[in-house]
């Protein structure tokens, strides 16, 4: 397949955080607010020397927890102001050869395998309902696709990537509350 993407890179490898410690975690949490600052000013804000950021950085990156950087694109100021959700029942198990090649479209921004009452879900930015019309078409085009499920963004209050941060109060089953 010319277009081919391989997703099974993208797969979460849970447990996977041995290597990083708390300066870790608050170098990850700067670097997540926004790249644009040179390495004084990050070993300033974590507490460490310009060349011990650099390096704890240059490993990060090389062990893949850093995984790329980029510039987060506003999708209206693009001429992409709709952002939809789409539900997608398959035929089989999830993850189709057809609708891998779709994600290739630059509209496609994320596709998940999810549990639930659906196979898949795909994040989607588009230009216009027309736009994501033609998107449903071309799902529908596919001969493993069922049927799908869209729902359109009306405003969105919060968008980021992954935060290193981790909240204690999460990792530990809440205390049962007495009957009565």
């Amino acid at each position: 397949m010319p277009n081919e993407i391989n997703s099974n890179g993208v797969r979460t490898r849970a447990g996977k955080t041995a290597g990083i410690d708390p300066l870790d975690r608050k170098i990850l949490g700067e670097l997540s607010r926004g790249t644009d600052v040179g390495y004084a000013e990050l070993g300033e804000r974590v507490g460490l020397s310009a060349p011990a950021v650099h390096e704890r950085v240059k490993r990060l990156r090389a062990s893949g927890v850093i995984k790329n950087t980029v510039a987060i694109v506003d999708g209206p100021a693009i001429g992409k102001p709709l952002l939809a959700f789409i539900h997608v029942d398959t035929t089989g198990w999830g993850k189709t050869a057809g609708l891998m090649d779709l994600a290739a479209l630059p509209e496609i921004e994320e596709v998940h395998s999810v549990t639930g009452d659906t196979c898949m879900m795909l994040k989607v930015r588009v230009a216009s309902s027309v736009a994501l019309e033609s998107l449903l078409a071309k799902l529908y085009d596919l001969p493993e696709i069922r049927g799908t499920r869209t729902y359109v963004v009306l405003s969105t209050y919060l968008e980021r990537p992954p935060q290193p941060e981790i909240t204690e109060d999460l990792l530990h089953p809440p205390a049962l509350k007495p009957a009565g």
